[in-house]
C-alpha cells in the first residue's frame, strides 16, 4: 500500500443519533451524526411509523376523480 494517501482512522469515533443514542465505533471521521440507528429503527424496534406517503399514481387518480366529479 502507498503511504500517506489513506485517510486517518479513528478507532473510537463518536457517533450520535437523532434519538439521543451515543456510541463509539471505528471510522475515518472523528464525529458523525446519523438520523436513525439500531435503537430507533423500526426493523429493530418492531414499531410502525406513519411515514408512508401517497404515491404519484394515487395523486393522479385522485385528481382524475376530482375532475370527473365537476
Amino acid at each position: 500500500m502507498k503511504k500517506e494517501i489513506h485517510p486517518a482512522y479513528y478507532p473510537d469515533a463518536h457517533i450520535r443519533c437523532s434519538c439521543g443514542q451515543d456510541f463509539k465505533l471505528g471510522s475515518t471521521k472523528e464525529f458523525t451524526e446519523v438520523e436513525i440507528c439500531s435503537k430507533c429503527h423500526p426493523f429493530f424496534t418492531g414499531e410502525r411509523r406513519a411515514t408512508a406517503k401517497v404515491g404519484q399514481v394515487q395523486k393522479f387518480k385522485d385528481r382524475m376523480d376530482k375532475k370527473a366529479k365537476k
